[in-house]
């Protein structure tokens, strides 16, 4: 069993895991990576380049440098480990190997997916650095990161085999797929998994939410046969949260060893609570009473028989022992924007929308890119010291990308790349200016473009509570300022702008 239990597999083959290439797959095909079985040995087993090997192998390296894959996950998400699998690789296997990963967008299917990840502009995140392996083991690797991804680069040192790779981790689907009127909640690609069960003896119970109808009974969640009183249970965390309208439980392949009935509850959990102790809470509520199953079929529960209530967590109750293949729970979704507030948006935003939401704050995109990075803040005040920091530490090329992102005051006219909501924002920070007399906009017009023709870029000023003639004062003295002064001061402006809006960008 893997130490990353409750994760999913982000990289599995049934799920849509591919490797897209390999730079060398001479003595064995680089697909045998994601393979779901376990690898295995056939003694005498040769091909017509050598011994038969279940799992990718490149040929033996001559050159420095090292041999490397690319792969697609099935599902995007945050990993939070991987296992490097070397099974049967003894004398063959790689002493070290490194990870990347990157983002490529709301996929599959990624447009241009190739000319992306090949492209030396691309952006890949070291996940793991040059580690060593274990020959014939099991080798388990945590990462330390938050970002979501959606391909992996794998490397390994000089060269070699290795029987299969795993990507564990949380799903984070794209905003569009959760937009829907209905989905089915706890589905794995939508996001949703498992927290706790009682008995996992004979298969895990992650199965109930993976897609499609069970294989066979190895693919459903089954218990051990209980001897004593109680019953088995399996609390399941949303993918999204919503209010459930419509449960599938099905039973195919379970004949002789299906619940004999089951019983479904829910609960609200705030952000941060600790799942574990959920198990043992008081505040579950029925969602359906115990009903009657019967073996190798879809039971479907509507209208009357359930009772909808707003959820993030369900608990599957089975009576008293048995097997499921699938566990369906239909609803209507918590839009976004309410499901997630303040911090928590920006923590679990894809790096893209991360990215997008604070140049709504400040204009520079290094500044941007730099924020999405550094999360998940802990606090809002760690938040504002991590801008504070980043914002002091670039240059006058960054700082002046950012002044492009802010109207003239006083103007009409939009800044080019502003969004509606930093528009808004703007409208509201020189909300004074926008009301003054005619007379007085025309000479904070004049002054502007002064202003403009000595430095370059509009003025800049933190509007915010200040009248039109304050505004206009500060332009007419601040005009007279070397250049490299009133950078320094339009800068020290865009920070408390960036700090207000970052304010902003938090409030519920």
């Amino acid at each position: 069993m893997s130490g990353f239990e409750g994760f999913v597999d982000l990289a599995s083959e049934r799920l849509g895991g591919k490797v897209l290439a390999a730079n060398d797959e001479f003595f064995a095909p680089k697909e045998n990576l994601l393979k779901a079985s376990k690898p295995v040995f056939i003694e005498g087993k040769y091909t017509d380049r050598g011994k038969w090997m279940d799992g990718w192998e490149t040929r033996r390296r001559r050159t420095p440098g090292c041999d490397w894959c690319v792969i697609r996950l099935g599902l995007p998400g945050v990993l939070r480990g991987v296992v490097m699998d070397t099974s049967f690789f003894r004398g063959n296997f790689p002493t070290h190997f490194s990870l990347e990963a990157c983002e490529l967008g709301d996929g599959p299917p990624y447009k241009n997916e190739a000319a992306k990840w090949k492209s030396p502009r691309l952006r890949w995140v070291e996940l793991l650095p040059k580690s060593p392996l274990h020959g014939d083991a099991v080798n388990e690797f945590s990462i330390p990161h938050s970002e979501r991804f959606t391909h992996l680069r794998l490397k390994i040192y000089p060269d070699g085999g290795v029987a299969r790779f795993r990507a564990y981790g949380e799903v984070v689907p794209a905003t569009a797929k959760i937009r829907r009127a209905r989905l089915d909640l706890a589905a794995v690609e939508h996001g949703g998994r498992i927290v706790i069960s009682s008995d996992q003896f004979f298969s895990e119970p992650l199965n109930l939410l993976m897609p499609g109808r069970g294989a066979g009974m190895h693919d459903g969640w089954e218990t051990r046969r209980r001897r004593g009183p109680g019953h088995d249970w399996v609390i399941v965390r949303l993918g999204v949260p919503g209010v459930i309208e419509k449960i599938e439980v099905d039973t195919a392949h379970f004949k002789g060893n299906f619940p004999e009935s089951c019983s479904l509850e829910t609960i609200y959990a705030d952000s941060g609570a600790d799942e574990g102790a959920l198990a043992k809470s008081g505040a579950w509520r029925p969602l359906l009473a115990r009903t009657t199953l019967k073996a190798n079929a879809r039971h479907l529960f509507s209208g009357q028989a359930i009772t909808p209530a707003a959820a993030t967590h369900v608990r599957f109750n089975i009576f008293p022992d048995g097997g499921v293949s699938r566990l369906r729970l239909f609803g209507r979704p918590e839009k976004p924007e309410d499901r997630l507030r303040g911090l928590d948006l920006l923590n679990q935003l894809s790096r893209s929308g991360a990215v997008a939401a604070f140049l709504d704050c400040c204009g520079s995109k290094r500044w941007a890119e730099q924020m999405a990075a550094k999360r998940p803040f802990a606090s809002a005040v760690e938040l504002m010291e991590a801008a504070e920091r980043i914002w002091a530490s670039l240059g006058r090329e960054d700082w002046l990308a950012a002044f492009r992102r802010h109207p003239a005051i006083g103007g009409k006219k939009s800044a080019r790349g502003q969004t509606a909501k930093a528009r808004k924002w703007s409208e509201g920070e020189q909300s004074a200016a926008q009301k003054a007399p005619e007379d007085l906009l025309r000479v904070l017009a004049a002054a502007n473009q002064a202003y403009h023709a000595a430095f370059g870029y509009v003025f800049l000023i933190c509007a915010t509570g200040k009248t039109t003639e304050e505004i206009l004062r500060s332009l007419q003295q601040r005009i007279s300022n070397d250049v490299e002064t009133e950078l320094k001061i339009a800068a020290g402006e865009q920070s408390k702008i960036m700090r207000l809006r970052l304010e902003k960008l938090l409030a519920p």
